[in-house]
């Protein structure tokens, strides 16, 4: 019997068709390979990023630019640190780098934050009569002092550059706000070099990163506090 005659069947003297066979009815779809996951670094943007708001503010902070112009970072923080945290940022959650894009945002945050207490308590913005400037600024430090600093516990489990550099930031925030409290032109100097330290850390951190996307090897990041 052919292979179109087994496809009916005689039943009283009636050709009735027989049901095919789901196999032979519905061709097998053609199993695609699931696509490839997204890859990139999103600290290539992020690193550079956050290094030149940290060179521009240590410069300030130790005067190298006058006290005149003691908001000369603000444009590089605004447009160059601001910016280039928020795409790396995005790019990172895009990847499902949580951790990555949870630090990404929080500088993004803190720099934001920064320009917007100097531009606003200079142009008198917020309302907030001269006398109470000082205080305004120790509740920025300290509101980011807590924040920093748990950021900074959260790393104990990367490699140790990570947490160096964040530690470093902590310890700036710390100064810069005994500073304030003192009214101390030395210890904001002091901070300006604790500034110029972290973006030391970073310079690090970046160069190992284009080391990595240029075909190269990871520089040495050190073994976590904890494992």
């Amino acid at each position: 019997m052919s292979a179109s005659e087994s496809s009916v069947e005689t039943r009283a003297g009636v050709e009735v068709p027989l049901p095919r066979d789901a196999a032979a009815a519905v061709p097998e779809a053609a199993t695609a390979p699931p696509p490839a996951p997204p890859t990139g670094d999103p600290l290539i943007i992020g690193l550079p990023a956050f290094l030149v708001g940290a060179v521009s503010l240590g410069l300030v902070q130790i005067n190298f630019a006058p006290v005149a112009a003691a908001g000369a970072a603000i444009p590089i923080v605004v447009t160059a640190t601001f910016v280039g945290l928020l795409i790396a940022t995005i790019w990172a959650a895009r990847l499902g780098q949580n951790a990555v894009a949870g630090v990404l945002g929080v500088f993004a945050g803190f720099w934001l934050s920064y320009a917007a207490v100097v531009i606003g308590l200079g142009h008198s913005w917020f309302a907030i009569l001269p006398a109470g400037v000082a205080r305004s600024l120790e509740v920025f430090l300290i509101a980011w002092i807590v924040v920093i600093g748990l950021l900074t516990a959260g790393t104990l489990r990367l490699p140790l550059a990570y947490t160096v550099l964040l530690a470093l930031v902590e310890v700036a925030l710390v100064v810069l706000l005994i500073a304030v409290v003192q009214a101390s032109a030395n210890l904001t100097k002091t901070t300006g070099w604790i500034v110029m330290a972290f973006a030391v850390v970073g310079a690090y951190l970046y160069l190992s990163v284009l080391s990595v996307a240029t075909g190269g090897k990871a520089f040495p990041m050190g073994k976590p506090i904890l494992s």
